[in-house]
């Protein structure tokens, strides 16, 4: 793997007075390579898989930085494997194109993950705020009808487990959810 650091790139864009000025739907839609294969558009693929399959491949895409100051790097080839593997265990959940995903995380990287995984696998995306108790959850989930809700442990325990068995859409549940 080549030294992202030893690389740097130029910036994306230069002059933003310039870029709004001149911006233009079409020239924006060139700028996008599509799917391998003509297979259409998918965002995860444009904001990760074409950057991972190109000279960025070594480059942070994602630098986390905690409330302890403690720094995290992901670059373009880590972000895409983590996104694709997301992706793989929906479809074999099995999530289907247009399933809801809810994804109930703070703001850290596996939040990143699970977004863009959840696209790769041409479902819907929808992150619940971290802070919302039981019953904005299950309000939301009776409103949206997820398939899949991602959390971790702790979120889990107190803001999930008390209104597990209200989340009917659900369709998986992790063995060690109940």
């Amino acid at each position: 793997m080549r030294n992202a650091a030893a690389e740097p790139l130029a910036p994306n864009m230069p002059d933003y007075e310039r870029a709004r000025r001149e911006f233009s739907w079409a020239v924006a839609r060139d700028l996008l390579s599509g799917l391998p294969f003509g297979r259409g558009l998918n965002i995860a693929h444009e904001a990760v898989d074409r950057h991972a399959l190109s000279d960025r491949v070594a480059h942070v895409a994602i630098r986390a930085i905690s409330g302890a100051g403690k720094r995290r790097d992901i670059t373009y080839e880590e972000l895409s494997g983590l996104s694709s593997r997301f992706a793989n265990l929906l479809e074999h959940l099995p999530i289907a194109a247009g399933d809801r995903v809810f994804v109930l995380l703070p703001r850290i990287p596996e939040l990143v993950v699970a977004a863009l995984g959840t696209l790769k696998a041409r479902a819907i995306f929808t992150p619940l705020f971290a802070g919302f108790g039981p019953e904005p959850i299950r309000a939301r989930a009776a409103i949206g009808q997820p398939r899949v809700l991602v959390t971790m442990q702790s979120l889990y325990r107190r803001r999930v487990a008390g209104i597990h068995d209200q989340l009917g859409s659900v369709a998986a549940r992790h063995p060690r959810a109940r």
